[in-house]
Formats: structure tokens, sequence, C-alpha cells
């Protein structure tokens, strides 16, 4: 009989942590193991790219509550008052009350959910994989039925707003927690020291061999420019930094450089970077090509891949850029130094603008620093089943 394995996440959202799962499903053996995706929402550009012998669930009841979970108590009691539930408005008044002095939001989580009842399946494992979110950890182990249950962690703590005493009182009850970086776990440990002993770090993977094919399916770049080509890829958001490289490009246009810089994602700061960019007078070398589920062939196709994030937990993308043996910079983010050996396979640097157009400027000059990188590169030998063991050991 198959082993049944859960994983709950937000929703199919362009991003690392469901590619990340995405990437972990295709190692896991179809005979073996029956996969099911129970998602918030149903929603996301990799909707589409979810294998078809993966079963799809979704929690209908979140859109009555997702409101409640994200907007300020007073814009939800205000409006409760306005709709003349005053005994809602009453309820959720105390709550947030309690959970302000508690400092945790177990209690409003249990009246969120106090309709939910759980159905009769048993998962052999239940995995909070949209780590660390509160609501789904929560879910996951007051919720669902499951012999084992992990939680996973994909981003930096100390930037997130991590809830440690939340954290303290339901990852106690995970069977494992695991890390996506050990600069990740260490900064985990430090939060929460009495829950060491279940942090286990499991790195984010991706299939060479799908990639590869992947990056045979698209066309890439359309523009024929004959210049540099740097890349980019994630949403556009502050964290991912993309404001650094356009102020990094600016430097080097500055300089005469033939180079144009593109990104690969959408997010909310999209406007901010527009406007970025057309201050700089940069339209024409700053490319903002908007997300897409097969960023390979562009992968394969540019000269150089920059990752100016300010935060991540185990950077997928830059997984995915060695894959093709480019040249990298990233900042020196969560995970970078056990993803590139600084000086070998890329440089590292600090979340600064100058430092990358410094980075950036050294590697367009130097094709033999180029050329050393993508060798070191072409010689590291990549394998998935390390990691995956460390989930079926979980059994």
């Amino acid at each position: 009989m198959k082993k049944k394995i859960l994983f709950m996440l937000i929703n199919m959202n362009v991003g690392g942590t469901e590619k990340a799962l995405l990437n972990m499903i295709a190692e896991i053996p179809q005979e073996e193991y029956e996969i099911t995706i129970f998602m918030l929402e149903e929603y996301g550009g990799f909707l589409n790219s979810i294998p078809d012998h993966v079963h799809i669930k979704y929690y209908n009841g979140y859109k009555d509550i997702k409101h409640i979970l994200n907007q300020p108590p007073r814009t939800t009691v205000i409006n409760f008052l306005k709709a003349g539930k005053v005994l809602q408005a009453l309820n959720i008044t105390l709550i947030h009350l309690f959970s302000s002095i508690l400092k945790e939001r177990t209690l409003l989580f249990k009246f969120l959910l106090k309709e939910y009842y759980e159905n009769d399946t048993e998962y052999d494992l239940a995995v909070a994989y949209a780590g660390p979110m509160d609501f789904i950890s929560y879910f996951v182990i007051n919720k669902i039925k499951a012999k084992k249950k992990v939680q996973w962690v994909h981003f930096d703590v100390n930037k997130i707003g991590f809830n440690k005493k939340f954290a303290a009182k339901i990852y106690k009850k995970f069977d494992k927690i695991f890390v996506v970086s050990n600069e990740a776990k260490s900064k985990l440990t430090n939060l929460v020291p009495t829950l060491r002993e279940k942090f286990e770090v499991f790195f984010n993977i991706v299939s060479p061999e799908i990639i590869r094919n992947q990056a045979k399916d698209g066309s890439g770049f359309k523009d024929e420019f004959n210049g540099f080509k740097i890349l980019t890829v994630g949403r556009l958001a502050t964290e991912k930094g993309q404001d650094l490289a356009i102020r990094a490009l600016a430097k080097l246009i500055n300089d005469g450089y033939k180079v144009r810089w593109y990104c690969i994602g959408e997010g909310i700061s999209r406007k901010n970077y527009e406007k970025l960019i057309k201050d700089n007078n940069l339209e024409d070398s700053f490319i903002l090509l908007g997300a897409d589920t097969n960023p390979y062939p562009y992968l394969e196709q540019c000269d150089l891949y920059v990752q100016p994030s300010r935060y991540e937990g185990y950077c997928i993308t830059l997984i995915e850029a060695k894959q093709f043996n480019k040249p990298i910079v990233t900042t020196n983010v969560n995970g970078a130094k056990e993803q590139i050996e600084n000086g070998k396979t890329g440089l590292i640097v600090n979340i600064d603008e100058t430092e990358i157009y410094y980075a950036v400027k050294n590697l367009i000059d130097s094709r033999n620093l180029r050329y050393q990188f993508s060798s070191n590169l072409s010689n590291e030998d990549y394998d998935n089943s390390f990691e995956m063991k460390k989930l079926f050991n979980v059994f």
C-alpha cells in the first residue's frame, strides 16, 4: 500500500517555495507514495505545473477568514459593526485583546477554524510546507490527521517577524523541522533553542535533467541585443533587491558598458521599480519581463546571473543558474556561502548597490574569470538523493 503524504501551503504562486515543492515531488517515487497538495487558495502560475498524479485539495473556508487574518483588528471590528454583527465584533475584540496579551495568535486560529472538522483521511505524513506561516502550522497540527508531521522553514527567521512564542508552543508538536540552510538553522536555534533536536537542514533541490529539458521548450531573449546580458529571477519585492540592481546598472551604463539587465518575475513593487528605471533613464536597459514559469531558456542564454536579494532562506534560482554553469554574483544572504564558493564559482558581496556594481563590472571586464567560474561549476556534482533520504527517514 502506498504511503500518503500531504503538503500544505498558501497557493501555487510563481515563487521559490512552490518551485522547491514541485522539484521535490518530482523526486518522490509514484509507485510508493500518494501525494496531496492542500492549498488555502486556488491561485498561482504554478497550478498547471502540478503533476497529474498529485491530488489537489483546497480549504474553501479560507476566503471567508482571510481578511480577518490579514487586516488590522480595528478594521475587522468596524466592518462587523457596520454589518450589524455586534456579537462577532465583540468576540473578535476579546480574542485580539487576549492574543495581544499572550503575544501569539493561537486563540484566533482556534476561533476561525471552529467550524472546520477533520475528514476521515489519515496521512502517513503531513507537512506544513509554507513555513513559517503560523496559520498553516496550526492547521496541520490541529486539523490534519497524520502519523507523522513536519514543519518546513524556508525563510530567514530574523527578517520576517517570526513569533518565537508561537513556535515554542506549536513547533514542539512536529516530529521534525526542516530548515533550508545551515545559516537559517543557526538563526532558528538561537530563537527557540529548546527545539534544536528537531531541526535538520534540508537544502532546496532542483532536477538538472528537467530544467535543461525545459530550457529547450522556450525561446528566451527576443530582443536580439548583442551586448552583455545579465539576468535576475525573483518576484518584484523589496526583499529581492531589484532596486539595488537598477542602481548598479545605472553606474555601469554611465561607465559606457554595453549591457542589458533582464528581470523575470512579478510583484507588488513593479510600479516603484518602473519609476526607478525611468528616473535613471534605463527604459531600454533594465527590462522587466514579467512572471514566467519557465525561466530556463533565459538562464541558458544569459552571460551572468545576479541575485541582489536582501534576504533569502536558500535561493533556488542560484541552484538553477549553477546547472547552466553561469558565472554568478549574489548578495551575502542565508545559504549563499553554502551554494557559492566565493572567488571560485561566483562572487558573494554585501547587500549594497555599489558592491554589486563592482562585482558585475569585474566579471564583464574579465572573460577569464567568467570562464574560470563556469569551468569550476561544470565540475560540481549535484545529487538529490541525500536530501530525499531525509524526508523518507521521517517515516
